[in-house]
């Protein structure tokens, strides 16, 4: 009785002929989430210089609560996935905004280096972790049978817009006040977004009667999956058996490190070091934001209709040209050559998103549930290289002087991700309904 009300009630091919279809509403709330957690990112690059100042903490150090945020954002990103088969989208994403809000405002009062670690590497790592492009991936698997890749491609962006919608405003508030007003700003906006997602986000189409965008036929929402820990560990470890898997999580850890590594968090204290106002440079990061939007988009319309593979090495390859040859193009004004560079930059940096979650069924041996944590295992690798990069791009500059190293270092190994990519093997699709890991097919 309850499949006979819910195909009656369900838009008449699952595509919105009737009406716009729900799915468009989820994924645009689910976007706000993103865009919330996204404005922690960049944050971290405007307050090295005024920490360092302050304090007196050498830039290894405040590295050091960077790398923990990103290493604990990518590595909690595969349970928080887990923790949604099992307790919904809803209460995660919820009680990760207050998460976030709470070491953000926390911060705030923070007098020494192991805070920093503890409130914002620790706090908002797993809280912003737990809203990542993993969450992205489950709510295009739930909710998209056709468009998936363009959905993830306007997630991704969505986390991008999160990340510098805000990066004028604060790199204003904090060259003019005081740093802790940034943080405090971030915070409210966590705390404005949490009731709006526990009033409409929905954790699957069977909960409103309908079928997935683009689906055949309804489909039960699946029973809450316990055990959500062991599952993410299940997953990860029959993930591991592939040779896919490590060359996805080895271009996706190269693809951290070349971006959120050295870019969000490094490269406005390396402008300064050029002469540049950190304004200036904040606006850079800003335009690089941008094409960001459009770059990540687009690569999702491509992913739905080109090989991944050749996408990931082609954009990988072009990224690392760019990054060595930053060093060159940095200076105390902005220039025509600096700017051609920040589009370019733009265009590639998140671009690789899409066709990485494409990428993440291996082999046909997942359902789409389960792709959804094997890119989670992808994005803790993601994290954990830009942490390293950022923890490294600090101890080169405290050491040398100067980024130039880091900016080399990153480009070179693009260029590694570039052939890494086209190792990967040609994509099958998951299988529609496959038994759970650990139980007989």
């Amino acid at each position: 009785m309850r499949n006979e009300t819910a195909q009656n009630t369900s838009n008449r091919d699952g595509r919105g002929a009737a009406r716009v279809h729900r799915a468009w509403s989820v994924a645009a709330v689910a976007a706000l989430a993103i865009i919330a957690a996204g404005a922690f990112g960049t944050l971290p690059g405007l307050l090295v210089t005024p920490l360092h100042q302050e304090f007196g903490w050498s830039h290894g150090a405040i590295s050091t609560a960077v790398w923990v945020n990103m290493a604990l954002n990518g590595l909690g990103a595969p349970f928080a996935a887990a923790l949604m088969d099992r307790f919904g989208m809803r209460r995660v994403v919820t009680v990760a905004l207050m998460a976030v809000a709470a070491g953000a405002g926390l911060t705030t009062v923070m007098t020494a280096a192991w805070q920093l670690t503890l409130y914002w590497g620790v706090l908002v790592g797993l809280g912003t972790g737990s809203m990542a492009l993993a969450f992205a991936a489950t709510v295009a698997n739930r909710w998209f049978e056709r468009r998936r890749g363009l959905v993830t491609g306007l997630l991704s962006a969505a986390s991008v817009a999160g990340q510098f919608a805000l990066l004028p405003v604060l790199s204003w508030i904090i060259d003019n006040g005081q740093w802790r007003a940034g943080t405090v700003t971030v915070a409210l906006a966590a705390l404005a977004v949490a009731p709006l997602i526990w009033l409409l986000l929905r954790d699957h189409p069977a909960d409103l009667g309908q079928r997935a965008y683009g689906a055949a036929a309804w489909r039960p929402a699946p029973a809450p999956r316990p055990g959500a820990v062991r599952h993410a560990l299940r997953v990860l470890r029959e993930a591991s058996r592939t040779g896919t898997f490590w060359l996805l999580a080895g271009t996706f850890a190269i693809c951290g490190a070349s971006t959120n590594g050295v870019m969000w968090t490094h490269f406005v204290p390396a402008a300064h070091d050029h002469g540049m106002p950190p304004t200036a440079a904040a606006s850079l990061l800003t335009l690089i934001g941008l094409f960001n939007i459009v770059g990540t988009a687009f690569s999702g319309w491509l992913t739905d209709r080109f090989d991944p593979r050749k996408l990931l090495a082609a954009y990988y390859g072009m990224r690392g040209i760019t990054l060595v040859l930053l060093p060159l193009l940095m200076g105390p004004e902005v220039q025509a050559s600096l700017v051609v560079f920040v589009i370019v930059f733009g265009l590639l940096d998140v671009a690789t998103v899409p066709p990485t979650i494409g990428l993440s069924a291996i082999r046909g041996r997942f359902g789409t549930e389960d792709s959804a944590i094997v890119f989670g295992w992808t994005l803790a690798a993601h994290q954990v290289g830009a942490g390293l990069m950022a923890l490294g791009g600090g101890a080169a500059r405290d050491a040398l002087g100067s980024y130039t190293a880091m900016w080399i270092a990153a480009g070179t190994v693009c260029l590694l991700a570039t052939a890494m990519a086209l190792l990967i093997p040609r994509p099958v699709p998951a299988t529609p309904a496959p038994a759970p890991i650990g139980e007989a097919a």
